[in-house]
């Protein structure tokens, strides 16, 4: 005695066809997974038509920037600052907002408390 699965609306075929598609689906998937992924022919290379960055001027207003929400005398811990290159840092970009943003990026006034007064 077989077991039949009821489904108001859905025919007996839709739902056949649903589950064999479904099943197909998830094997697939575990097919792809189941491979390394690999970004690009040659990821340990960097490609010869990227861009290069032959020098890295750090301006009064980079730092200012770089420092911004953090009042002098800097603390020590600031002093990577000075070997920072011209690669993506996010220490010196404005994060999350709200009780989060203890620099004040999000909030000029509180940001730069000396261009207040």
């Amino acid at each position: 005695m077989g077991m039949r699965m009821r489904m108001p609306g859905v025919s007996a075929e839709c739902a056949f066809v649903s589950m064999v598609c479904l099943s197909a689906s998830f094997s697939l998937c575990g097919a792809a997974l189941a491979e390394p992924f690999v970004g690009g022919t040659t990821p340990s290379q960097r490609p010869a038509t990227a861009p290069v960055i032959a020098k890295f001027e750090k301006s009064d207003a980079w730092r200012a920037t770089a420092t911004t929400g953090v009042s002098q005398p800097f603390p020590a811990s600031l002093r990577f600052l000075d070997d920072q290159g011209g690669w993506f840092n996010p220490f010196i970009r404005p994060g999350m907002t709200g009780p989060y943003d203890i620099r004040g990026w999000h909030n000029a006034a509180q940001a730069n408390p000396s261009r207040s007064k």
